[in-house]
Order: structure tokens, then sequence, then C-alpha cells
């Protein structure tokens, strides 16, 4: 037995149609589903591809916590401002950056109306490794007491 992959992501929102702009417009997805009044889940949804990511937003609540938690999608570093503008011309909140080790990869985090934060991050596990590494080279070992 094996675990693939991740099969989906399903986001809970208030306002099924705002998602679904900014999914459309903000991350340029492609929304392949409405269920439109037919009751096969929970609540009303839609379904998106990003990439080969099968997304979901479904209308319900409670409004998500504000925390880290959060869903990281790789985009090219050279594409972040044009997103940042697509976002910010949404309204969502675009979030200053966290503190980054050098080669690790620039990131863009922003939250949707319904206080899901999403990162936009330009790097690979492997160069994350690899900064991580070489910053721990860098550190002197702490001296025993």
């Amino acid at each position: 037995m094996t675990v693939r992959g991740i099969s989906h992501a399903t986001f809970v929102v208030a306002d099924l149609e705002r998602t679904a702009r900014l999914l459309r417009e903000g991350l340029g997805a492609r929304e392949v589903y409405d269920s439109a009044g037919r009751e096969h889940s929970l609540s009303r949804e839609k379904f998106f591809l990003l990439g080969d990511l099968w997304l979901v937003a479904m209308e319900g609540g409670p409004q998500a916590e504000r925390s880290y938690r959060h869903l990281a999608l790789a985009v090219d570093a050279c594409d972040l401002p044009g997103y940042r503008q697509r976002l910010q011309a949404l309204g969502v909140e675009v979030l200053p950056g966290r503190g980054r080790i050098d080669g690790e990869g620039e990131s863009l985090y922003f939250r949707d109306h319904d206080n899901h934060l999403f990162e936009l991050h330009a790097g690979t596990l492997e160069r994350r490794l690899a900064a991580y590494a070489a910053a721990d080279a860098t550190v002197a070992p702490a001296a025993a007491t």
C-alpha cells in the first residue's frame, strides 16, 4: 500500500462566488465543476484545477481560525510581483513575508476572505535543505557547560 499524493484540498467559505473569482482571477485556476443546486455533497461546491492540484471551495462556516496553517503553491519567482498585484486588486490581505535563510526561496503570503492562509513559494525542498545545511555549517557549535 502506498499513498500516491494529495487527492484534493477543500476550503469551507462564506461566499462561494467571491472565492471562485479569487481562484480564477487571482491564481489562474480553471473552474471544472459547479454543483449549482445539486446536492451531491454537504453543501454547494465548486471544483478547480490549479496546475495539477484539485481544489474544492464549499459553502459553509464558520470562518477559518487565523493561524500559520497554510497551503503553499509552487510558482516562479519572476511571477510573484504579478500575483501580488492581482491579489491586491481582488482585496485579499497580502502579508509581509517571514524571515528567510539565503537560498530558501522567495514567498508571498496572503489570506483569502475567509482567513485561509496561502503561500506562493518560489523554491523547492532540495534548495531549502541545502540552504539549511549551509546555514548550519556557518554556526559555531555551542560551548559545553
